[in-house]
């Protein structure tokens, strides 16, 4: 039953002819199509990071302005190795985390359970620490991480006054920053600042090719020179030296020239999309005002509900709500996070009133029914 119902949205995700929030998934075929259009095709592949990788590391470098920049076939590693990196060179196994952060929460602590590390968090807000936090934690700390955005606590990120004020306060306790900048990408229009001005402000970021960008896999983590050499090393301890890994360097390349200038279109839009969604009844959006094209969306409904909901209105109408719906917070109600991607530039303020006041009358409708 499980996995009939994964086919069916999968199924309604790919003929939806419109979609509010993510995107198609596409086939194999479809992302060798693109594959297929890139140039370096007629090359030779990567043979353990040479090639199409050692191109991708040198763009990305050049992007975030960094000495240099190491291909990872994940993020996770590369955040261990940063961490690792820091850890080491002062001596000191204690880093500043969010306990909302991805180290905690979703790469199963294994910056302490593989590289014996402890953490401390500066705050439990939900937002990451500010420049006082940090100066308040009271003990030495190797690492302070920041989450550009924080992902767990609504894609919120800090003004870049208090970017700048976090960085300063790392320094001032000794401290290296690192930026857990998977998404990144997506921070540029709500800081004003570019890609460079952001990861200057830190010591080490570590940035992902399949968010945002569309990619098949893959992450890279800039800094220095030293710190690019620590962590070739390591990255072939983890296993992670590869011998051949051009399909996903290619699509990280593809997507740095098609996707990331989409960015601040897509922002400006997620605004309007959030404010059309936040005037329905009982709807709350959060943030108010998206820091990102991704934002999360409130409903008082259980999220098998508004998941059933989604999936029968997509095949009906042939068009695709927001899915991924998880309860929290008060009794009966449930988050879901809405994705601002392309086919949703398409969608006036006044569709999705239409189509939001369709979406909760039905899941009225479905919640009453599940109840008798």
């Amino acid at each position: 039953m499980v996995e009939n119902t994964r086919q069916r949205r999968v199924a309604a995700m790919r003929t939806s002819e419109r979609m509010l929030s993510g995107s198609r998934l596409p086939t194999m075929r479809e992302q060798l199509a693109v594959l297929a259009e890139r140039a370096e095709l007629d090359g030779l592949p990567d043979f353990y990071g040479d090639g199409p990788v050692a191109v991708l590391e040198e763009r990305v470098a050049e992007l975030l302005g960094t000495e240099a920049a190491v291909f990872f076939p994940t993020g996770t590693m590369a955040q261990q190795v940063a961490l690792r990196y820091g850890a080491e060179r002062s001596g000191n196994p204690t880093v500043a985390l969010h306990p909302l952060g991805h180290q905690e929460q979703h790469e199963l602590r294994a910056y302490a359970d593989l590289s014996g590390l402890r953490s401390v968090w500066p705050t439990t807000a939900l937002r990451n620490p500010t420049a006082e936090e940090i100066a308040a934690i009271g003990e030495p700390v190797s690492s302070v991480v920041i989450e550009l955005p924080l992902r767990d606590a609504g894609f919120v990120l800090p003004t870049w006054d208090e970017l700048v004020a976090v960085a300063k306060a790392s320094r001032d306790i000794g401290a290296r920053l690192h930026l857990d900048g998977a998404r990144i990408w997506d921070s540029t229009p709500y800081l004003e600042h570019s890609l460079s001005e952001i990861a200057g402000l830190a010591d080490s970021v570590y940035v992902s090719f399949y968010k945002t960008l569309g990619g098949l896999s893959g992450a890279a983590l800039a800094g220095t020179g030293e710190l690019a050499s620590y962590a070739r090393a390591w990255r072939h301890r983890h296993g992670g030296l590869v011998f051949q890994q051009w399909p996903a360097a290619l699509m990280a390349l593809a997507g740095l020239e098609n996707e990331l200038p989409r960015v601040p279109e897509l922002a400006w839009h997620a605004r309007t999309v959030a404010a059309a969604l936040a005037a329905l009844p009982g709807v709350r959006v959060h943030p108010e005002v998206p820091h990102t094209h991704d934002f999360q969306l409130w409903l008082p409904h259980p999220a098998k509900v508004l998941g059933d909901t989604v999936l029968e209105l997509a095949e009906e109408t042939g068009t695709w709500f927001v899915s991924g719906w998880q309860d929290a917070g008060p009794p009966g109600w449930a988050v879901a996070e809405v994705r601002v991607n392309a086919p949703a530039l398409d969608w006036t303020a006044e569709d999705v009133t239409e189509f939001g006041t369709k979406f909760l009358d039905r899941a009225a409708e479905l919640s009453k029914r599940q109840a008798e």
